[in-house]
């Protein structure tokens, strides 16, 4: 079971910080009360005894398609999606449920004051009252959600969303950064595009020969367009974006400089059917490939690993008509080449 870790509820001042006052409730419940279990439609990955943090569904191409699916993207540049955001949670009654549940443990030592102080906050009017039940209907309270992948490698973004819970009425937008929206969700539905693998098909089959043009492409029925869509419908916010990556080039890196990369820089362009490069047929052994790889020395007793990677346009479409261009993305597989000399036989 996972690690608990600290989440937010009060801002308190001293020994007790904010991000320290749901930690040993969550304890006594080997709950992790900060860390996020997407709802993902298709997904069985949710711990046993784990709570599920976010109220976001993620349908499409999310890895439970089958083995056409086989990892996600990296973003170009240095742009990442969120590690953490605020996302309506609970209503008056549900959070007050929530938030007894948390508390209904043996008050060790420190707990007593840390209790009390949530207990004003949102009990007792510093500055909420009855956890806002009075105003049932015309509002939701909001919390902070993280990327637990994320947290769990180490990631500080994943933490950064540390404002305590808080109330938000109906048609506001909370003064928060990474508060959702459709762009937010966008960008949470492209770190859960699921793209197809990139081992390219090699001819003339066997191992490759020296200085004799390889044959590299792809079959346009694996490289149409992908696509996840976020929705999220909880208290009156009703808000959805599809995201959507298309294959646009494919770069082949041969894995030693002692090689040439057809066309020259290395890089397949995407062919109007979909497809990339050109299968091989007999007969074109001397011939140029519209994407392929000439090597200039053989392997040896060993392998080259030829480097196959595609890049993919991303846009997305939201509600309201919003919608815009996020990063590239770039997936790729590498792959043994055996590269052999041609023997000659003089008699």
């Amino acid at each position: 079971m996972r690690a608990v870790r600290k989440a937010r509820l009060v801002t308190a001042t001293g020994v007790l910080a904010a991000t320290c006052v749901f930690a040993t409730a969550g304890a006594a419940f080997g709950k992790d009360p900060g860390g996020s279990q997407f709802d993902v439609e298709g997904s069985n990955d949710q711990d046993e005894g784990q709570t599920l943090e976010s109220r976001i569904v993620f349908t499409g191409s999310t890895g439970g398609g089958g083995e056409e699916e086989s990892g996600g993207f990296t973003p170009a540049g240095d742009w990442s999606p969120p590690a953490c955001w605020y996302e309506p949670k609970w209503t008056p009654d549900e959070f007050a449920d929530e938030f007894r549940e948390r508390w209904d443990i043996p008050h060790a030592s420190g707990v007593g004051e840390a209790y009390q102080l949530s207990q004003d906050h949102y009990i007792n009017g510093e500055p909420y009252k009855d956890f806002n039940k009075k105003e049932a209907g015309k509002g939701i309270w909001w919390d902070s959600v993280r990327d637990e992948n994320r947290a769990e490698a180490g990631d500080p973004a994943a933490f950064a969303c540390d404002t305590e819970t808080f109330w938000v009425e109906n048609g506001e937008a909370p003064e928060v950064e990474n508060a959702v929206t459709p762009e937010i969700l966008a960008e949470l539905a492209y770190a859960r595009i699921k793209v197809p693998d990139t081992a390219v098909t090699l001819a003339p089959g066997g191992a490759t020969k020296v200085n004799l043009p390889t044959w590299a492409w792809l079959d346009r029925a694996k490289f149409d367009e992908v696509s996840v869509t976020a929705s999220l419908d909880v208290g009156g916010v009703n808000i959805s974006a599809t995201t959507t990556a298309t294959p646009v080039s494919l770069k082949l890196e041969p894995g030693t400089p002692d090689a040439e990369t057809y066309p020259a820089p290395g890089e397949c362009a995407i062919n109007d059917d979909g497809s990339i490069g050109q299968p091989y047929t007999k007969g074109k052994a001397d011939q140029t490939p519209p994407c392929g790889i000439k090597y200039l020395r053989s392997s040896g007793e060993g392998a080259f690993d030829l480097q196959a990677t595609v890049t993919w346009e991303v846009d997305w479409t939201g509600s309201g008509g919003a919608g815009g261009d996020l990063p590239d993305g770039t997936f790729g597989n590498g792959q043994e080449v055996v590269v052999q000399e041609i023997q000659a036989v003089n008699r």
